[in-house]
C-alpha cells in the first residue's frame, strides 16, 4: 500500500484568534503534508481573516501565527482557496491577504470539495 496518495482539504471557518481551531489546522496542515499528501486549505466565513494582512495580536496577548501562512509554500502547500463571497461581505479583497489564493465562488469551493477524498473542517 505504499504511495497512496489522497486529497485532504482543510477547511477553515474561524477566525484566527479567540478559539485553537485555526493553530490547529495549521498543525495538522502541516503534518499531513510532511506524509506526502495533496494537501489544499480552504478559507471560507470568517476563515478569510486567517490571511488578513497586519494582524496585531499584542492586545490579547496571542503569538500571531499569521507569518506561518508564508511558509507553507517551503512544504509543497500551495493549494489556498478562498470564497470570493466571504471576503466580499467582510470587505476584504485578494490584496488584503498575506498570501497568494485562488478565489473561487462559493459554487466552485463546493465542487473542489467534492474531488476531495478526505475534508476536515475547523
Amino acid at each position: 500500500m505504499e504511495g497512496v496518495i489522497k486529497k485532504f482539504m482543510f477547511v477553515n471557518r474561524k477566525a484566527p484568534y479567540g478559539t485553537v481551531y485555526a493553530l490547529e489546522s495549521l498543525e495538522v496542515v502541516l503534518i499531513s503534508a510532511a506524509f506526502d499528501q495533496d494537501v489544499s486549505l480552504a478559507f471560507l466565513d470568517d476563515g478569510v481573516y486567517q490571511l488578513k494582512k497586519g494582524q496585531q495580536t499584542k492586545g490579547i496577548e496571542t503569538k500571531n501565527f499569521s507569518p506561518t501562512y508564508r511558509a507553507l509554500d517551503g512544504y509543497d502547500i500551495e493549494k489556498l482557496y478562498v470564497e470570493r463571497e466571504a471576503l466580499e461581505a467582510r470587505g476584504l479583497s485578494e490584496e488584503d491577504l498575506l498570501v497568494d489564493v485562488t478565489v473561487l465562488s462559493r459554487k466552485e469551493m463546493g465542487a473542489l470539495m467534492e474531488e476531495q477524498d478526505v475534508v476536515l473542517s475547523f
